[in-house]
């Protein structure tokens, strides 16, 4: 146990410490939920009043798949690409306690961004309304959603790979999403994809627990489920530790 312990705040503490993974996970988040809620120059759904009502929920969506993507997978395909995991697997922590620390180290990131984000939000006059409860079982999904898209790049590819199309594909997301533009500001086919991707459903789900007069997200949270069934269970059988 204080092996797991041990590892679990070293990866936190190396996450909080990188530059470029802090900028992804909370710096770029919370900018764009500050400038977007500020200045009014993105379409709103209908019957939204203000920005951030529809701006909280898709940037909590966003900071899951920061954390959970592109932090966990850049980070781990670089520590397979320098064989760091295959030393890891002849020391006491061995292989499962270090999946474990990697899935602790997510979870507290997590809380960090949403208490950050969150009180950002409350600050800019944000008022959730719907079933909040059921918003961090939406982000829990999420996360093992992501988690799996990230840890079967990096258990598949090289660590620069890794980093180049964990960047590019959360932009992809990101815009695709429904984060920052709504879906009914998108054309219909390309809203129609946006949907069943994994950010999509995150964003529906978080909108329709965190937003009055949202749309029900019955489907989202099957496809978000979906997701996070198949996305770890890829990563499992494909990753390789060399």
């Amino acid at each position: 146990m204080k092996a797991f312990t041990t590892q679990t705040r070293t990866e936190l503490m190396l996450s909080l410490r990188n530059g470029e993974q802090l900028l992804v996970s909370i710096a770029i988040p919370l900018l764009l939920l500050v400038f977007f809620s500020l200045v009014d120059v993105l379409p709103l759904p209908d019957g939204v009043d203000k920005g951030v009502d529809f701006l909280a929920p898709g940037i909590l969506a966003l900071a899951v798949m920061s954390s959970a993507m592109v932090s966990l997978g850049i980070g781990t395909g670089f520590e397979r690409q320098y064989k760091v995991l295959k030393r890891l697997g002849t020391t006491p922590l061995g292989r499962p306690r270090w999946v474990g620390a990697k899935i602790a180290m997510v979870l507290c990131l997590l809380v960090i961004q949403s208490i950050v984000l969150v009180g950002a939000a409350f600050a800019l006059g944000w008022n959730p309304a719907g079933s909040p409860a059921l918003a961090p079982v939406a982000m829990l999904l999420g996360a093992a959603a992501f988690a799996g898209i990230g840890l079967l790049m990096a258990g598949t590819l090289r660590g620069t790979l890794t980093l180049a199309l964990a960047n590019g594909l959360y932009l992809v997301l990101l815009l695709l999403g429904g984060m920052i533009i709504p879906f009914d500001n998108m054309p219909g086919p390309i809203g129609a994809l946006g949907k069943l991707l994994p950010s999509g459903a995150l964003s529906q789900v978080l909108q329709a627990t965190l937003r009055a007069d949202a749309p029900p997200a019955g489907t989202a949270w099957i496809v978000l489920a979906l997701w996070a069934i198949a996305a770890p269970a890829a990563a499992i059988r494909f990753f390789r530790w060399e």
